[in-house]
């Protein structure tokens, strides 16, 4: 079987996987990955057109806010999170639109009511992060594809960890869109993905 790694062998994809592996640990880096994987898998059997590129960048940095250095006292997770796409897209030369979409997909990551016709790219990363972080939607993929994906990229306990990451931002930000998260069921959804349960 041939190795499948979900990278992006371009300057701003190696760029952003150097990004995202210097700040995340490990289970939140191999969320990152598998989130584009989820995403670009789901776009490439519905024969949706979308950037590549801006897709994998935004998805490999889109969790940069919860980490420490990130971690604003006053942003949202996912706006800080854009803000550190914004500038590494700048360090890698993007014109300032393009800067703006990498920003902008991962800020309405958290929203479920954008659709792959407004915004194919921040549909996707949402669809991505919610079938890695809660399961949702996964019988909408081959479970062989899902199982090699977790075979490269590990869980390593991601659920807990992700779900004490946003219980501390619901706690200090209670406007915040992960408030909202958290208050909704995120616990017990995340608790019962069956992902878990395969790697």
């Amino acid at each position: 079987m041939t190795l499948e790694t979900w990278t992006l062998d371009t300057p701003s994809g190696r760029a952003a996987l150097e990004t995202a592996a210097e700040y995340a640990d490990a289970a939140l880096l191999n969320h990152s990955v598998r989130s584009y994987a989820f995403a670009a898998e789901y776009a490439d059997r519905r024969g949706l057109v979308f950037d590549r590129e801006l897709l994998y960048v935004s998805a490999l940095v889109h969790d940069l806010g919860l980490t420490a250095p990130f971690d604003s006292h006053t942003l949202p997770f996912e706006e800080a999170g854009g803000h550190v796409a914004r500038v590494l897209t700048a360090g890698l030369g993007w014109p300032v639109e393009r800067r703006a979409r990498a920003q902008e997909v991962i800020v309405l990551h958290m929203r479920d009511d954008v659709t792959a016709e407004e915004d194919a790219e921040s549909h996707l990363l949402q669809v991505g992060t919610s079938a890695d972080v809660s399961g949702l939607g996964l019988a909408d993929f081959d479970p062989a594809f899902t199982e090699r994906l977790l075979a490269q990229y590990p869980r390593l306990g991601f659920g807990d960890a992700f779900f004490a990451l946003v219980a501390d931002q619901a706690e200090r930000k209670p406007k915040c869109a992960a408030a909202a998260y958290v208050a909704g069921g995120a616990k017990e959804r995340i608790a019962a993905n069956p992902l878990d349960r395969q790697g």
